[in-house]
């Protein structure tokens, strides 16, 4: 009995797995639907699908093309994403560059539910981390040696300005305006003069961008040392004054004091201290941009050891040599080797001299190279260079290897995606490939390589000298991160994204509006639903209407996917929403009480959880919507969030209760009115709004009470600015009335006789005072007569509303 039974079950459970292995139209499928049949059960068919889903394509850089994504390993992706170097500030290019990084990033996660390894560096030794660094070193030495205001300090700063007006200013004057050693004063003359010419600025900037940069330098300095002399004449030469005078030359001190004593400058730990402070304040930006961490952070300092035995490899691979303690890697040899190629991203770009020495830095060396498109793997350090010992002699890495070496170490001889900003694609991005390439013997070291846009202020590439440049910090003193993340979510990655004052308080505050009204609307819908109960109104609420707003979900959803498949188009995926957003306005709006609002509800709860997908969460993510910005901190007691709204209750109340005990005639006329003090007065301030209902009945939403406070300003300033309108008009026209008034003071008797009209005109009139002949005494023609006639009519009517007018008023 047993044995039976344990044979029947596997018997169905063989059945169960033919269906679930095989298609239903074959062989072995109609077996299975004979073995199903046998056991008394009907026949079952695998179903077949109505629409195919969209395969994801991505813009693959190494193709120019829309290529089908397809990973290595299963769900597993290799995510590479180029990192900052810190030495500076960060600013609204990295903010482009790494929110959109981002967004990509929460997409392939958190949507199509990917496991992404996401690796990113940090440079944290370059030419521009060194220069930087030591100019600085040395600033802050001289400053805190110089004890006083002298002679001596003041003569030296006013040779380093003399040799910053040579070396950096003079680079964006004509030849026939820069300054020779020693006259350096009589040209800065000419040169305050011919600034103020717009035409002559303009030309400047286009031979060096930093021109006006440089120029602000040098004439900050130039006063400086001017009132240095003034107070060291009046017998100051304090301290203060001093570092007044230093502080003031800062930028044309550090290139004097650089030059004279960079050779002193060697301790690593000096450019790796500046590193570690920008890198603070760059993922401090990030973070309150909303951008993830990555999986792992990788610094060039931390793979040293890893990067020359990654330089030796390709050494002995035949694609680099050894020049004077540097080593280049060969591009040529590289190039003509069956299965490489050089510059597979910008191969028209082979030959661009000025984006090769761009690559290699402004302290690189170029002796031993045997070709303009080599670049360095491994620099030779110079005096005032930080080093480390390689098998060529003291050095640092080269710029393009770290990057190779870094990902190699963590993601292996392959990786799925490389990412980064549209800039790096040459030369760093087809070094990084060359060299990885060479070193693990491989045809593609990189699958996908993505690129964002370029980033440019009000049409402008953004630029200090253009002064546009704008920081994190700044940008994030005027817009908010949710602000941002959206205006670059509006537009393609790949795109050039024109940033603009108007993009920010056009387009992006609508959308952000509409969404905020949108979710405020449904929690209030939400809310009341609750506060009703879950009992039966006796209808199912799922007619017509009804139907038409679920298929519009499912569209919008089916859409959704399309358009991130499409390469990541966000904006496609952003007008979705707006749109199913709009439609569910309007069934709420028409709907009325009928309105089925767990429909509703669940609309809502799919945009918003696709919203914060894109990053533009707050708060809780079982909050409905995409949440709100914590304005009290987060810290608040029960008290303190109650005790206003109680107090509000209870002062409506005490009002209300002494209209009532009163029994005033206007005591219901002044109910209404305290009602309407509530809503528009009392409750705005803490961000709870009133709707008035059909069914008297208000509609509660909890609302940003800055929102609500702007929107009941901008309405007073609206209906302030009606009211003044229709004063102003009310004025004009009784104006009008009284100038035709006036018009009437003047009797129709007189109306043709002097003053009124000048002396000679008439030489007689008629009883009535209407004119018979002229000045010369001939009778007036029919014409004339006419005329004077219709204008005495006229008149005599406007000379009785006068004199009725001046009979009730005077």
């Amino acid at each position: 009995m047993i044995k039976a039974r344990i044979r029947t079950h596997f018997q169905v459970l063989s059945t169960r797995y033919i269906f679930q292995t095989v298609p239903p139209h074959s062989k072995a499928g109609k077996v299975a639907r004979l073995s199903s049949m046998s056991n008394g059960r009907p026949a079952w068919e695998i179903p077949k699908k109505k629409t195919e889903e969209p395969v994801l394509r991505i813009l693959n850089s190494l193709t120019k093309s829309k290529d089908p994504f397809v990973p290595r390993d299963g769900r597993l992706i290799k995510w590479y994403n180029c990192g900052p170097t810190v030495y500076d500030a960060s600013h609204m290019g990295h903010a482009r560059n790494y929110v959109t990084q981002d967004v990509l990033r929460r997409i392939m996660t958190d949507y199509f539910g990917y496991d992404v390894h996401f690796v990113m560096n940090v440079t944290d030794i370059d030419d521009k981390i060194i220069e930087r660094a030591r100019q600085n070193h040395l600033f802050d030495t001289f400053r805190s040696e110089t004890q006083e205001l002298t002679s001596a300090l003041v003569l030296y700063l006013r040779d380093s300005w003399g040799t910053y007006v040579r070396d950096r200013v003079s680079r964006g004057l004509p030849e026939g305006e820069k300054p020779s050693p020693g006259k350096e004063a009589d040209a800065w003359t000419r040169i305050l003069e011919l600034y103020q010419n717009s035409d002559w600025k303009q030309e400047c900037l286009a031979r060096d961008e930093k021109f006006d940069m440089y120029y602000t330098s040098a004439k900050r300095s130039l006063a400086g040392i001017e009132n240095a002399q003034i107070q060291l004449d009046g017998q100051n030469s304090s301290l203060e004054a001093a570092h007044q005078l230093i502080d003031s030359s800062k930028d044309v001190l550090a290139l004097s004091l650089d030059a004279e004593h960079k050779s002193t400058v060697t301790d690593p730990a000096i450019s790796r201290k500046l590193a570690a402070y920008w890198e603070g304040k760059f993922f401090d930006d990030m973070a309150r941009l909303r951008v993830r961490n990555p999986d792992t952070v990788t610094r060039v300092t931390e793979y040293v050891p890893e990067i020359v035995s990654f330089v030796e490899r390709i050494i002995s691979n035949g694609f680099a040599y050894e020049a004077e303690g540097s080593v280049y890697f060969n591009t040529l040899t590289f190039d003509k080797t069956d299965g490489y190629s050089y510059a597979k991203l910008e191969p028209w770009s082979k030959g661009n001299r000025e984006l090769l020495e761009g690559g290699e830095g402004a302290l690189a060396s170029k002796a031993g190279r045997r070709s303009v498109a080599d670049f360095a793997l491994w620099k030779a350090s110079k005096p005032g260079e930080p080093s480390w010992p390689s098998p060529w002699g003291p050095g640092r890495p080269g710029w393009h290897i770290e990057c190779s070496v870094m990902a190699s170490a963590i993601l292996g001889d392959n990786m799925d995606i490389h990412s980064g900003g549209i800039d790096l694609a040459f030369p760093h991005h087809d070094n990084e490939m060359a060299q990885s390439e060479a070193y693990h013997q491989c045809s593609s070291w990189v699958n996908y390589f993505i690129h964002t846009g370029h980033l440019h202020i009000e049409g402008l590439k953004m630029s200090k000298s253009l002064k546009n440049f704008i920081t994190i910090d700044e940008i994030l003193e005027k817009f908010t991160a949710r602000q941002l993340r959206l205006a670059f979510l509006t537009q393609l990655w790949n795109a050039k994204v024109d940033f603009s004052e108007s993009l920010m308080t056009g387009e992006v505050r609508n959308l952000e509006v509409t969404l905020n009204n949108f979710f405020t609307t449904v929690k209030a819908l939400v809310n009341q639903a609750n506060g009703e109960g879950m009992a039966s109104d006796g209808y199912h609420h799922f007619e017509a209407p009804e139907h038409e707003l679920l298929a519009n979900l499912y569209q919008s959803q089916a859409a959704f996917r399309e358009s991130l498949c499409d390469s990541f188009n966000t904006p496609g995926a952003i007008d979705g929403l707006r749109d199913l957003v709009s439609r569910t306005n309007v069934y709420i709006n028409s709907r009325g009480k009928a309105q089925n609002v767990a429909l509703v509800q669940n609309i809502a709860q799919w945009v918003g959880k696709m919203l914060r997908m894109f990053g533009l969460g707050e708060g809780e993510k079982t909050e409905l919507g995409w949440g709100q910005l914590d304005e009290t901190g987060g810290n608040a007691n029960r008290e303190e969030i109650l005790m206003p709204y109680l107090r509000t209750l209870s002062s409506f109340r005490d009002n209300v209760r002494q209209l009532a005990m009163e029994k005033s005639e206007t005591a219901l006329k002044d109910i209404l009115a305290l009602c309407d003090k509530l809503r528009d007065a009392d409750l705005v301030p803490l961000g709870v709004a009133l709707d008035d209902q059909e069914d008297g009945k208000a509609l509660v939403k909890l609302v940003s009470p800055a929102e609500l406070i702007k929107a009941r300003e901008e309405k007073r300033a609206f209906l302030d600015a009606k009211a003044a309108k229709k004063v102003a008009s009310a004025e004009a026209e009784r104006q009008k009335r009284l100038q035709k008034i006036e018009k009437g003071r003047v009797a129709p008797k007189d109306m043709f006789k002097p003053p009124i009209v000048p002396e000679g005109t008439y030489s007689s009139w008629n009883d009535s005072g209407l004119p018979l002949t002229d000045a010369e005494g001939k009778e007036l023609s029919k014409n004339q007569v006419k005329k004077v006639q219709k204008e005495y009519a006229t008149q005599l009517k406007l000379h009785e509303d006068f004199l009725a007018w001046e009979k009730v008023n005077v």
